[in-house]
């Protein structure tokens, strides 16, 4: 489990097809501290240890992850964002996140808002109805509140804080993000159908 608070940015610096896709990515995380088989959430994407070095980190991703995440236009040189997995005791800063991506969602529109960024994405037309004004989404692993829908098209501000310590900066319209939806609203959505 994560909170989608990023607390690193990672760089690809190698990508290898062998039975499944292998990446590595450099962190500042004291990889003494990290066990294999660890979790990282690696742009919202929950990826297991495989290996560790002094400053990076192996992961293995399955065919079935690629296909559903951004993780197919994964280049060297890429920056994503990081999260260690949740501890006991650790401070709840955004919502419950699972590293489990729902869906990809396509930034249609990104405008400076004084010192802010307001940025609209479009959903993936089976997860819209999971996406509430002020309710949560993690993109990219970043928890964050929604703040407008209009049908599968909902918008997101970002304030210089996050653009800062994320990779959120370098956003463009056409970029394709990991959507993960509020786990509580598709329980309250399987609920509702079930009544």
């Amino acid at each position: 489990m994560f909170t989608g608070i990023v607390t690193d940015i990672g760089t690809i610096t190698d990508l290898t097809q062998e039975g499944d896709l292998r990446a590595r990515i450099a962190t500042s995380y004291d990889t003494n501290g990290i066990d294999m088989g660890a979790s990282i959430a690696s742009d919202g994407v929950c990826l297991t240890v495989v290996d560790l070095g002094p400053d990076w980190y192996d992961v293995q991703i399955s065919a079935e992850t690629v296909s559903k995440t951004n993780v197919s236009a994964w280049v060297v040189g890429k920056r994503v964002n990081l999260e260690r997995a949740l501890r006991v005791g650790d401070e709840l800063g955004g919502h419950i996140v699972s590293g489990h991506v729902d869906g990809v969602a396509e930034v249609v529109s990104v405008v400076d808002e004084g010192d802010s960024t307001r940025v609209q994405l479009r959903a993936p037309d089976d997860l819209a109805r999971f996406i509430a004004p002020k309710g949560s989404v993690a993109l990219n692993g970043t928890s964050l509140t929604v703040n407008e829908v209009q049908g599968a098209v909902f918008g997101i501000n970002f304030i210089p804080h996050t653009k800062e310590v994320t990779t959120w900066r370098d956003v463009a319209v056409g970029d394709a993000v990991n959507l993960e939806i509020d786990t509580l609203a598709r329980y309250v959505a399987r609920l509702a159908e079930t009544a």
